[in-house]
């Protein structure tokens, strides 16, 4: 008898294809960041993939045919990938929330502004 709830799904995998591994530069750690005023205590969480993506996109200028080729995953995967960045960054900007970046080693004594657990 099945005993999950409703949109429970099996094990421990979730619905859908599992994320594709993405390829990742190596150019410089990833940091967090919070606001000075508003609402420190809560946070935004971006994936290394998003980070990268608004890298690719946003501050080299690549094509998102060009980006998604170099991450070795489809453009409809990177444009998710860049429209989810893009509206948590947008989310911590206007509402004053900390932006934590997952997979950061980073300590609050070495800048950071969360406790470093992510």
């Amino acid at each position: 008898m099945n005993e999950r709830g409703p949109g429970e799904g099996r094990g421990r995998r979730g619905r859908g294809r599992p994320r594709v591994r993405r390829m990742i530069s190596d150019e410089g750690a990833f940091r967090c960041f919070g606001p000075l005023c508003g609402r420190p205590d809560e946070v935004v969480l971006l994936l290394p993939e998003e980070v990268e993506a608004l890298r690719l996109v946003d501050l080299q200028g690549l094509e998102q045919e060009e980006a998604a080729l170099a991450l070795g995953i489809s453009r409809k995967t990177l444009w998710r990938d860049l429209h989810e960045a893009r509206g948590k960054v947008a989310d911590a900007l206007v509402h004053g929330k900390t932006i934590r970046i997952a997979g950061c080693g980073r300590r609050r004594e070495e800048g950071c502004p969360g406790d470093g657990d992510t």
